[in-house]
């Protein structure tokens, strides 16, 4: 007797490997949209973590309960499902806490209140450190970009390393491109998201 083929594929897809699949997304695409999701998750408590807010807005995509427009980039699009994603989340909270959570006209202080990382215990900050010693390690032979991800860990924009290395910004997106080549040879962006 003959036999068959299962009808259908035992494996799980996340929806970034969905979307891949699908032609939805390129390779770079999805960098961006986890630079995006890490800016995105900032402030958020840590059971929202960055990997969530991208694998939902994905799956919000694919399952057609968010429609792209065609004018509109879908990296673009992405990003506003994510923040509203960020923004729906907040809402939850004020109404779980009867207004109480994070306000649009908050004080500064209470701003850097929800900012600050309840979970910030020894083992992440080794962890961390492992990761920015990796990081080091990986570029010191490149002085600029080691200039620049010190740079870009104060929360300076381009402009401004720009003038505080006394480098152009053709110098700059060239230190950057050398830097994201450097990531990918590495299979540090492309990983399991």
């Amino acid at each position: 007797m003959a036999k068959f083929p299962p009808l259908m594929d035992q494996r799980v897809l996340r929806p970034s490997e969905s979307a891949l699949a699908l032609g939805v997304l390129t390779d770079m695409d999805l960098l961006r949209l986890k630079t995006l999701a890490r800016l995105y998750a900032r402030g958020l408590p840590p059971d929202v973590s960055w990997e969530d807010l991208l694998q939902e807005a994905l799956t919000r995509v694919l399952v057609g309960t968010r429609r792209r427009r065609k004018e509109v980039p879908t990296v673009a699009f992405l990003a506003g499902v994510m923040r509203s994603l960020k923004a729906q989340h907040w809402r939850r909270v004020r109404a779980l806490s009867g207004g109480a959570g994070r306000g649009a006209a908050g004080s500064a202080a209470t701003r850097d209140m929800e900012l600050a990382d309840a979970a910030a215990v020894p083992e992440r900050a080794l962890i961390a450190e492992e990761a920015l010693t990796a990081i080091r390690r990986l570029f010191a032979s490149d002085a600029i970009a080691l200039a620049i991800i010190e740079q870009l860990s104060q929360g300076l924009s381009a402009l401004e390393i720009c003038a505080a290395l006394g480098i152009s910004a053709r110098e700059y997106d060239s230190a950057r491109r050398r830097m994201r080549r450097t990531l990918l040879k590495q299979g540090l962006t492309c990983g399991e998201i």
